[in-house]
C-alpha cells in the first residue's frame, strides 16, 4: 500500500499566496516560493500551487512564479489555474511542474483531459473538482467556486476517469477554510465512483481530520492550507501525530 501523502496547498492570486473561507474573503500570506520551500523543509510530500483567479481572468499561471517555486523544491509540484490547452499545460510543465491540475477548462471542454493524458501521461493529469452539497448529492462548480455547472459529482468523476485523468483533487467548498474537517461523505462517494487516487481538500484543522479522510478507501493524500499558514500545526508535527494514530505516512524528517 502506498504511504499517505501530506500536501500543502498554496492558493495564489496576483502571484501572492492567499487564503480565505469558502473561496472568499482572501487574505495575503506571502511569497509562494518561500512558503513552498518552508513546507518541504517541514517534511511535505508534495506541493500544490493553484492560481485561483486565472480562469476568471482568462489567463494561465505566471511561468516565472512556477519556475521560482520549482527551483526551490525537490518534491513533486502540481500547478493549476486556467490551463485551457495542451500548449498552456506544456508551458507549465516546462517551467518545472511535475503535474497539472485541470478544473474549469476541463469542465468546459472535457476532451482536454484526454488530450493532456495522451500528450503528457495520465500521471501528470490531476482533475481538480470543487463541489457543494446540493440536495442528496454534490454539484460541481467552476471558476473558483463562483460558477454552478450542469455536472454532478457522480457523473463527472467517471467521465474524467474514462478520459484519462490520473488523480482526483476533491475540494468541498462548504468546508473550505472552516476547519471543521473534510467532507467524508463526498470522499466516500468519490471513492466508490472511480479507481483513481483521491486527494482530500477543504476544512482540515486537526490530525484526526486527516486520519478520518485517509481512512476512506482510495484517499491517498490530504491537502492542507490555512492550518499550516496560520498555525498551530507544522507539517512535521502533523506527520508525527498521524503516525501515532496509526496512519501510514513516511517517517518525520
Amino acid at each position: 500500500m502506498l504511504k499517505r501523502r501530506i500536501i500543502p496547498c498554496l492558493d495564489v492570486a496576483a502571484d501572492v499566496v492567499v487564503k480565505g473561507v469558502r473561496f472568499a474573503d482572501l487574505r495575503l500570506l506571502g511569497d509562494p516560493a518561500e512558503l513552498a520551500h518552508r513546507y518541504e523543509d517541514q517534511g511535505a510530500d508534495e506541493i500544490v500551487l493553484l492560481d485561483i483567479t486565472a480562469s476568471r481572468e482568462g489567463r494561465t499561471p505566471n511561468p516565472l512564479v512556477v519556475e521560482r517555486v520549482a527551483r526551490r523544491l525537490g518534491i513533486p509540484l502540481t500547478v493549476g489555474g486556467g490551463l485551457r490547452d495542451a500548449a498552456a499545460i506544456g508551458a507549465v510543465l516546462a517551467a518545472g511542474a511535475d503535474k497539472v491540475s485541470l478544473n474549469s477548462p476541463a469542465l468546459r471542454r472535457p476532451g482536454l483531459v484526454a488530450e493532456a493524458s495522451r500528450r503528457f501521461g495520465a500521471q501528470a493529469v490531476v482533475l481538480a473538482v470543487d463541489v457543494r452539497r446540493e440536495g442528496g448529492g454534490y454539484r460541481v462548480y467552476a471558476a473558483g467556486g463562483s460558477l454552478r455547472t450542469p455536472w454532478l459529482l457522480d457523473a463527472w468523476l467517471p467521465t474524467a476517469q474514462s478520459l484519462g485523468a490520473g488523480e482526483i483533487l476533491l475540494t468541498s467548498i462548504d468546508r473550505d477554510g472552516t476547519r471543521q474537517g473534510y467532507d467524508l461523505e463526498a470522499l466516500r462517494l468519490a471513492s466508490g465512483l472511480v479507481s483513481l487516487p483521491i486527494i482530500a481538500s477543504g476544512g482540515a484543522a486537526l490530525p484526526r481530520h486527516l486520519a478520518e479522510a485517509l481512512a476512506v478507501p482510495g484517499v491517498t493524500g490530504a491537502l492542507l492550507a490555512g492550518v499550516l499558514h496560520d498555525g498551530p500545526w507544522t507539517v512535521g508535527a502533523m506527520r508525527q501525530e498521524l503516525r501515532s494514530l496509526g496512519v501510514d505516512v513516511r517517517a518525520a524528517v
